[in-house]
């Protein structure tokens, strides 16, 4: 896969949920390919979303890559919702990737666009602030309608 021209950039910024309860679960999330197998759609984050999400289980490898991962479920309902590559493989981490290592099942959550502060416009991860500006992904207390905005 060629990464010349190719910008994360101009991606939309989504709120992703949880599929079973409904919960928040991070307010960073991005649409996403598994790197090893492209036909499957993941969404992804930048953050961890610690106050949402916790491990469960044991760490695994695939059986497509050697990334050292494991399984994250929502912290309000108990299902399995995605997984955090602990450690990736070099083959993925010199691969066309955004950074992202908290990767969301598309089967178990979904994704709403957030917009911008002009609440017209789609927020594109170019227009996100920075990490130390936002590290606090507090998400308890907020509605889905204020992270929309």
């Amino acid at each position: 896969m060629s990464t010349s021209g190719f910008t994360f950039k101009d991606r939309c910024v989504s709120v992703l949920c949880c599929r079973f309860c409904q919960q928040v679960l991070s307010s960073r999330g991005m649409k996403a390919v598994l790197l090893a197998n492209t036909e499957i759609d993941l969404y992804s984050t930048d953050i961890p979303p610690t106050s949402t999400v916790d491990f469960i289980g044991s760490c695994y490898f695939t059986d497509i890559c050697k990334c050292k991962l494991k399984n994250i479920a929502c912290l309000k309902c108990g299902n399995v919702v995605g997984y955090h590559v602990i450690a990736p493989c070099k083959p993925c981490l010199l691969s066309c990737n955004n950074g992202h290592f908290w990767m969301f099942h598309s089967q178990a959550v979904f994704g709403i666009n957030r917009l911008d502060s002009s609440g017209v416009n789609l927020l594109l991860w170019g227009n996100l602030p920075d990490l130390d500006e936002s590290i606090d992904e507090d998400l308890s207390g907020i509605s889905e309608e204020e992270y929309i905005r």
